[in-house]
């Protein structure tokens, strides 16, 4: 129960993030903040609300799941890969080890490996997206000038 829980949370930090910073046009950073100030103060104050591992557990997972929700939709940012990089995100929380130990950062060096896996696994089974797309637009740019140069 109590992984189900965590997951759920990695997925509303998120979920959350991005709706504020996109829709409510708050930015990345103060819809991070925000909700995870607002979080966090929820279980600071009111300790006794769930068992010991959520109350410890429930602030750290939203402000690593609000990390993913950070990204942008200009970068291919949808609820669908924020869900499943939440998920993801979760899972090496609940699975980490004694690696992360002493390296700053590690909430966001997890959620940056959930959003790498995710997004790579979408281009892997989307081949025709932006950033295919733009890359092939651009090649065929420099090919054209090259033609060009080569007239001259």
């Amino acid at each position: 129960m109590n992984t189900l829980v965590i997951i759920i949370t990695g997925i509303l930090g998120a979920t959350l993030t991005f709706y504020f910073n996109e829709h409510l046009k708050q930015g990345p950073v103060r819809s991070s903040a925000m909700l995870s100030l607002i979080v966090g103060l929820l279980f600071y104050l009111f300790p006794e609300l769930l068992n010991p591992f959520l109350t410890k557990n429930i602030p750290v997972v939203f402000i690593g799941g609000s990390f993913i929700g950070m990204i942008s939709f200009k970068a291919k940012g949808t609820y669908v890969i924020l869900v499943i990089a939440s998920i993801i995100f979760s899972c090496i929380y609940l699975n980490k080890s004694q690696f992360f130990n002493g390296y700053g950062g590690a909430l966001g060096n997890s959620a940056f490996i959930a959003l790498l896996i995710t997004m790579g696994v979408s281009m892997l089974f989307f081949k025709r997206n932006r950033l295919t797309s733009r890359i092939l637009l651009a090649r065929r740019r420099r090919i054209k000038r090259r033609k060009a140069r080569n007239k001259k």
